[in-house]
C-alpha cells in the first residue's frame, strides 16, 4: 500500500505534470524554509492601554453588580422599616440615647463636662441647625395643631420637617417642624 502524498505535493501534481511537480516540490518546498509573517502585529502602546482600561471597566462592572442597590422609599414602607415596633416604643429604651446625645452636644458646642456653659445663638446657631437630633429631649411650644402643644419627649426619628417623639407615656407622636419664613 502506498502512502498518500503530502498535501503540498498533491496540489502540485494537480497543477503540473508529475516530473515538474516533483522537481518543484524538492526545490521550493523541502529545501527552503517557509517564512511566515505573524498573523497579528504586536499591539501598540495605545492599544495596550485601551485593553487594560477596558479590563478595568469590566472588573468595576462586575464588582458593582455584586453591590446591593439601596431600597426605594416604597420598598422601605412595604417592609415596614419606617415604623417603630410597639415593643420598642418605651421611654426607658430611649433614655440612654438621650444621655449620648447630651454628650454629643457638649462635644460639638465645646462645653466641658460638669460645667455650665453659655451658648451664643450667633456662633452656635449654624452648628445646632446641622446637628443630629436623634436622642434630643424636645418640647412642642408652637404648632398648628393645638393638641400637640406641650408634648415632651425624646426624638426617635428626624426626617425632613418631621420629628417623631417618644413620650414618657410610651407613645409615639409626630410633629412637623416647618422652617421659619
Amino acid at each position: 500500500m502506498t502512502q498518500p502524498l503530502p498535501f503540498a505535493q498533491e496540489l502540485l501534481h494537480r497543477a503540473l505534470p508529475p516530473a515538474d511537480a516533483d522537481h518543484y516540490h524538492e526545490d521550493r518546498v523541502l529545501k527552503r524554509p517557509l517564512y511566515l509573517r505573524p498573523t497579528s502585529p504586536q499591539p501598540t502602546a495605545r492599544a495596550e492601554r485601551r485593553r487594560l482600561k477596558n479590563e478595568k471597566k469590566e472588573k468595576q462592572k462586575k464588582r458593582k453588580a455584586l453591590k446591593p442597590r439601596p431600597l426605594s422609599a416604597a420598598k422601605k414602607r412595604a417592609l415596614g422599616l419606617l415604623e417603630i415596633p410597639k415593643e420598642h416604643v418605651k421611654w426607658d429604651i430611649y433614655l440612654p440615647l438621650h444621655r449620648l446625645w447630651v454628650g454629643y452636644m457638649r462635644d460639638i458646642l465645646g462645653i466641658a463636662e460638669g460645667k455650665a456653659g453659655y451658648v451664643n445663638p450667633m456662633s452656635a446657631g449654624p452648628i445646632l441647625a446641622s446637628a443630629d437630633m436623634h436622642g434630643a429631649l424636645v418640647e412642642v411650644v408652637r404648632s398648628r395643631c393645638v393638641s400637640r402643644v406641650g408634648v415632651k419627649g425624646i426624638v426617635v426619628r428626624d426626617s425632613q420637617f418631621v420629628f417623631e417623639i417618644v413620650t414618657e407615656g410610651n407613645k409615639v407622636k409626630c410633629e412637623c417642624a416647618l422652617p421659619a419664613p
